[in-house]
């Protein structure tokens, strides 16, 4: 076009981006390309694949150890094979004694769980609220956290009149602490600009408590949650083990008299798959409560 000048470079680079530009589009394109499709939405199949691969790479070393019969300081000589337990498994699923085992450690650790999560959650709220509550009961608690559970097993048995009882005790034991202290950590980190916020918008000490300290140790209680699981299965299986009559822990123990091996291979995959279901719940469960953490 005639008298008309093309501008500079120095003011081609100030000039203000176009609408196409802004949006993301490529130079000569008129739409935006198509966003690409981010690595971490694969991730969850790509750590199931590795679960699965981890878990087949174990079983085919247990089976060369068994096999070959592998002593090597360590002896495999008289550890069974992955098809022995299998065999065993096949004939204890076939019978009902082996599900009332089940049923009573899943009986035990549930009543001593909800029992330590019911007292757990609110002392531990309590304690991180007021300093005399935990000057109080913060010494007691680290006192009894180290005693390891087997060694509760006498004291119980005289405290309790039953042996199911003294069990549901100890299981108590197991996870009452580790829930207490992730209470404790959590109750400690709540950020008092939240506090402030609350007392200046005219809320209590039962609404703070409510809004405000309960949902912002949430993370923390669950952590404590899943902690505590785990540690109940181990205090529930010594002291079935010692003083049960019935459940998984008594299962192991008595194939362990009997030199039955195959049986306490099968005892030892079921705790572990009976404590990896309970943590599993409680993370599901945590996700449901606290969907924001979910989503990040």
């Amino acid at each position: 076009m005639a008298g008309a000048t093309l501008p500079t470079p120095l003011e081609r680079a100030s000039a203000p981006a176009s609408a196409s530009q802004r949006c993301g589009a490529a130079p000569g394109r008129g739409a935006p390309a198509a966003p690409r499709r981010s690595r971490f939405s694969r991730l969850p199949l790509r750590s199931a694949a590795l679960s699965v691969l981890s878990l087949a790479l174990f079983v085919l070393a247990w089976h060369l150890l068994t096999t070959y019969r592998v002593n090597i300081y360590v002896r495999f000589m008289n550890v069974p094979s992955p098809s022995d337990v299998l065999a065993s498994a096949r004939t204890a699923l076939a019978s009902s004694a082996f599900f009332d085992h089940v049923y009573m450690s899943c009986r035990r650790i549930l009543y001593g769980f909800l029992i330590a999560a019911a007292v757990a959650i609110p002392l531990g709220l309590l304690m991180g609220r007021f300093r005399l509550l935990k000057e109080l009961v913060f010494p007691v608690a680290e006192v009894l956290r180290p005693i390891p559970a087997i060694a509760w097993v006498p004291m119980a048995i005289m405290l309790w009149p039953t042996n199911e009882e003294s069990i549901v005790f100890i299981t108590f034991l197991g996870s009452f602490f580790p829930i207490l202290l992730n209470t404790l950590h959590g109750m400690a980190t709540v950020d008092p600009v939240l506090v402030r916020a609350a007392r200046c918008l005219g809320a209590k000490e039962i609404a703070l408590l409510r809004e405000v300290y309960l949902p912002a140790t949430l993370p923390q209680i669950f952590t404590g949650l899943t902690v505590g699981m785990g540690v109940a299965w181990v205090s529930l299986i010594a002291a079935e083990m010692i003083s049960g009559q019935f459940g998984i822990g008594y299962f192991t123990w008595e194939a362990y008299s009997l030199v039955q091996y195959s049986d306490i291979a099968l005892g030892m995959i079921s705790i572990g798959a009976l404590g990896l279901a309970s943590s599993w719940a409680i993370r599901m469960v945590g996700r449901l409560v606290m969907p924001w953490s979910a989503a990040r």
